[in-house]
């Protein structure tokens, strides 16, 4: 019995460890970019390129987010309540970008919107993606989608199918069934995975770079702002890029994780 317990002691200090270590490291490493953008972020907000790539930062974010939420809700139902052949294949290959490396990604989509018939096509009808604003959204949706697609589909399971069930009982066809029940009842998760998303497409950064570019002030985002000014080695402008970029991290991670844990409680509860 005592040696039992000299085990599990053992055991539980070896976890112990490995989540200190891992806590330390990160809290270290980032701390190290707090404490070099600190100093300068209010005064580097007020720079030109600084302001620019905040403002577009956002407003690509904003739209490619928007993007996610079209595509993504009533995929996500038809993957988890719909069954047809092939749906693994069709699953395997909406996860697809999302375990490819980012500069691969806007390979491929450079390769498709470039020099092609069909990018030509797009370009005389006013779509350019390669070297424009276009194509950082663009990016940023073709990178970020599955993950909001992971989360929805995730909130969709835990949504008991019974509530469509009994709605369609009642006279509302499915349409009518998933608009007035399964859609509230995936509120927390759908903000969550809004918020997840949009904090993952400012920081979009491999798969922007190759399609659209990194022009200051023309494609500049926050991660291409950081980038550029490490180039050149201006530390203060590169510091502050980061520093807002951690702080947009920060405050998403823990809205996600407070609408993911409301969600959870909710499906045990059977709301």
């Amino acid at each position: 019995m005592m040696q039992k317990k000299g085990i599990n002691t053992v055991f539980t200090a070896i976890i112990a460890i490995f989540i200190a270590l891992l806590t330390g490291f990160i809290i270290s490493a980032i701390s190290m970019i707090f404490m070099k953008g600190f100093p300068d972020l209010w005064t580097s907000l007020f720079n030109k390129e600084i302001q620019f790539a905040i403002k577009l930062s956002f407003y690509t974010s904003v739209i490619s987010t928007l993007m996610c939420i079209i595509f993504s809700v009533p995929i996500a139902y038809g993957m988890v309540r719909m069954q047809f052949w092939g749906k693994k294949f069709v699953n395997t290959v909406l996860e697809m970008p999302m375990a490819l490396p980012p500069i691969v990604a806007g390979v491929a989509l450079l390769i498709i919107f470039g020099n092609t018939n069909f990018g030509r096509f797009l370009s005389e009808l006013g779509l350019d993606f390669v070297f424009s604003v276009k194509g950082i959204i663009l990016a940023q949706f073709f990178v970020n989608v599955p993950y909001m697609l992971r989360v929805l589909k995730a909130t969709i399971q835990n949504i008991d199918s019974r509530f469509e069930f009994v709605a369609r009982t009642l006279g509302c066809n499915r349409m009518q069934a998933f608009f007035k029940i399964t859609l509230p009842l995936a509120k927390n998760g759908l903000v969550a995975g809004i918020v997840i998303t949009w904090a993952r497409a400012i920081g979009e950064f491999g798969a922007a770079l190759m399609l659209a570019g990194a022009t200051r002030l023309k494609t500049e985002t926050l991660p291409i702002s950081l980038f550029l000014n490490m180039s050149t080695g201006d530390l203060k402008l590169a510091m502050a890029s980061a520093t807002i970029l951690i702080i947009i991290s920060l405050v998403s991670l823990f809205v996600f994780q407070y609408l993911d844990g409301n969600q959870s409680n909710q499906s045990r509860l059977g709301c």
